[in-house]
Formats: C-alpha cells, structure tokens, sequence
C-alpha cells in the first residue's frame, strides 16, 4: 500500500474558533489554501481574512483554516479524495468550468501540500504569509518538531485529589 505524506489539520487551544472566520475542524487533510487569496487585495481585507491570509491552513472537508498542522500518512483512497474534494472545491467557490478541469490543479495542489511533508509524522507545520512590495503572494514554511517528553523534566503532574 502507497502511503503518503500530507498535512492534517489539529487544534491546540480554541484560538481558531475565534480568529478565522470558519475554522477547520482537527484532523481534516489540508493544502497551504494560498489560492483562495491569489487575487486579494489586502487593504479589502477584515480583520479575520488578514489572519486566515497570514497564517491558515485550509481543511480540504469544512473549506475553514487552522493554525497548525501536523505532517500525517494516508493511503491511495485517502490521498485521491483530498484531490476529488479540493476539485470539486473549485468548480462550486471558484468557479472552475468542470471537475475535468479542475481535478489536475486540485493534484497539483495536493502534491504540493505532500512535499512539505518530508518530516517524521507528528512534526507541527505553520505557515506565515503576505504580499511583497510588487503584489505577488509570498509563502514561508516553519517546521515545529515533536520533542519526546522524556527528554525534559516534568514541569508539572496531574494528581487526583
């Protein structure tokens, strides 16, 4: 069985919930969603629309973002319906003229998403995102790397009363 690598989307704290105007919901497949923003101007933007550009992700089931990211496996099936979800995304929001059309974009997004993805699974991605002084959208990765907890001192223990 092939596996892959691709983003998945996990919540941390609640923050998501307030800052985005739909979060996604933990454990979604994502992609960077760079392009729902490619023909923004951002002086248009709300407040919750500069913080989904600067910094989401987007869930390939609910179309909301999240701040983080964690690189996980999924096998062929899974792999090819983030692709058929993510086509099908953009003939009913961007209005791609058929799912022919858009499923090798949806591919090629995807891929891109997977070659983030060469870290140990569980390693955290962020995205940080804005737009350079000609316009164009720039995009930069941070890696977070899973530490193992049993290589730091415990800092606090849950006892029950």
């Amino acid at each position: 069985m092939t596996l892959h690598r691709l983003p998945r989307t996990l919540r941390l704290d609640t923050s998501d919930l307030y800052v985005f105007k739909r979060a996604a919901e933990p454990g979604e497949w994502a992609v960077s969603g760079a392009f729902a923003f490619a023909n923004s101007d951002p002086a248009n933007l709300d407040a919750k629309d500069k913080l989904a550009l600067a910094n989401g992700w987007l869930g390939t089931e609910s179309f909301g973002q999240s701040s983080l990211v964690e690189v996980a496996e999924t096998g062929e099936a899974g792999y090819f319906a983030v692709v058929e979800r993510l086509a099908r995304h953009f003939v009913e929001s961007y209005g791609a003229p058929g799912l022919a059309e858009a499923l090798p974009v949806a591919r090629a997004e995807v891929d891109d998403a997977s070659e983030l993805c060469t870290h140990k699974t569980g390693t955290l991605l962020a995205v940080e995102r804005d737009f350079d002084e000609r316009g164009q959208l720039l995009e930069r990765f941070r890696v977070i790397r899973p530490e193992r907890a049993d290589d730091h001192a415990k800092i606090w223990e849950i006892v029950d009363d």
